[in-house]
């Protein structure tokens, strides 16, 4: 092909960082989500500590697969799950599928000496993820859980301001995330309705993120007391018309919790809000300032100083977390040109791929499967304190 004059072509090839082979579990919400992030890194966080490759992604149905693959810019596709583990251009393992297929593939994938991210939940119980943990950690494999909003920028300054003493000592944190549309009795039932299938309602699905929050920003939390509570009791079952299936899982979580630090708070998740899209708010209160933030308001921070300005003046002020020097924003756009959710997996894969390239640590700004599987040992201790109506102590 002739050349258009003028026209010099760029060598791909040149692109610095070394080469990083990905292979993904999974091709709808999450699929969709890491592979745009695979993308994204290396044009925004440069010069990239390494080029994503994007082998292949695998699923069941072999249409869906293929046009997945395809629009996702992966240079192929499998439809069994051994043959792309065995593919040596493959380093890393993104299991982006339903939690109930969490365990088997991402334990294959260690022990074929992949690298991993899996989406959170980790596993659809505390003794799964140990076990993930335990296996991941004994082959020497980089392991990352999917708690996207610890790469928030304002979340990330939050933990900054902390670790400075800007804060103080944290009396309280009070935190929650909202959804709407579990209430609509039409929904039909799926294996996340079924506890016995692995399903863990609001607790599992969106409840896990606000006890990672909780664990990163405060610490680990130490006793709980919780209730739950199912509103919509059976649902109709796909393809099998006028049978109901019987929900096993929450509509709603509340919990009061006690840090190991001697902060208190609570810690909610709601499927049946009705009117909020996706609220992930929290406040955190403290010996010298307050701080709350909301994920539908993302770039926005509130912040409360003790010692700032004139008594008559104070007040909580709404700081726009879009300087140059908030964290990760020298990556992305001039201060006050706002970024979305998107973009907390740009920043999560970076993460991840700088521990693989450099031999750095996941933790502490990372989840790693440690702390996937502390999420979910607090989430089985809100369920036991729902049956039981006990006070507990969380068991690690």
């Amino acid at each position: 092909m002739t050349e258009h004059a003028g026209f010099k072509r760029v060598d791909k090839s040149a692109l610095p960082g070394p080469e990083v082979g990905v292979g993904v579990l999974g091709y709808r919400f999450m699929g969709r989500a890491h592979s745009n992030a695979y993308h994204r890194m290396p044009m925004f966080f440069w010069p990239p500590v390494a080029r994503p490759r994007l082998v292949a992604m695998c699923g069941r149905t072999e249409d869906a697969v293929a046009e997945m693959a395809l629009r996702l810019g992966y240079e192929g596709y499998y439809t069994e799950l051994d043959a792309m583990l065995a593919d040596p251009r493959i380093q890393l393992f993104d299991n982006c599928a339903s939690a109930n297929a969490h365990l088997e593939p991402t334990m294959a994938a260690i022990a074929a000496g992949k690298h991993v991210l899996c989406e959170k939940p980790l596993a659809t119980n505390a003794a799964d993820a140990k076990q993930m943990w335990q296996a991941a950690e004994e082959a020497g494999v980089k392991h990352m859980t999917g708690f996207n909003y610890r790469f928030v920028p304002a979340v990330r300054f939050v933990r900054d301001l902390i670790e400075q003493d800007v804060i103080g000592q944290i009396y309280s944190f009070r935190g929650c995330y909202l959804q709407e549309g579990g209430d609509n009795p039409d929904r039909p039932f799926t294996w996340r309705s079924d506890r016995s299938q692995g399903g863990y309602g609001a607790l599992g699905d969106i409840g896990v993120h606000i006890i990672d929050l909780a664990r990163f920003l405060v610490g680990e939390i130490k006793t709980l007391t919780a209730m739950t509570q199912t509103f919509v009791k059976e649902r109709p079952i796909p393809d099998r018309p006028g049978e109901m299936g019987q929900v096993t899982v929450d509509d709603v979580f509340v919990s009061t919790v006690a840090f190991e630090s001697g902060a208190i708070g609570t810690i909610e998740a709601s499927k049946v809000a009705t009117g909020r899209k996706n609220q992930n708010t929290f406040e955190i209160n403290g010996s010298k300032a307050s701080v709350v933030f909301d994920l539908e308001r993302l770039n926005e921070l509130q912040v409360y100083l003790r010692e700032g300005p004139p008594e008559l003046l104070q007040g909580f002020a709404n700081v726009s977390v879009t300087e140059r020097d908030h964290p990760f924003y020298q990556f992305w756009w001039p201060h006050g040109h706002i970024i979305g959710w998107e973009h907390s997996f740009v920043g999560e894969v970076n993460h991840l791929l700088t521990a693989i390239v450099r031999g750095e640590p996941i933790a502490p700004y990372g989840a790693s499967f440690e702390d996937g599987y502390r999420a979910l040992a607090v989430a089985e201790a809100v369920l036991e304190s729902a049956e039981t109506g006990r006070h507990i102590e969380v068991a690690y």
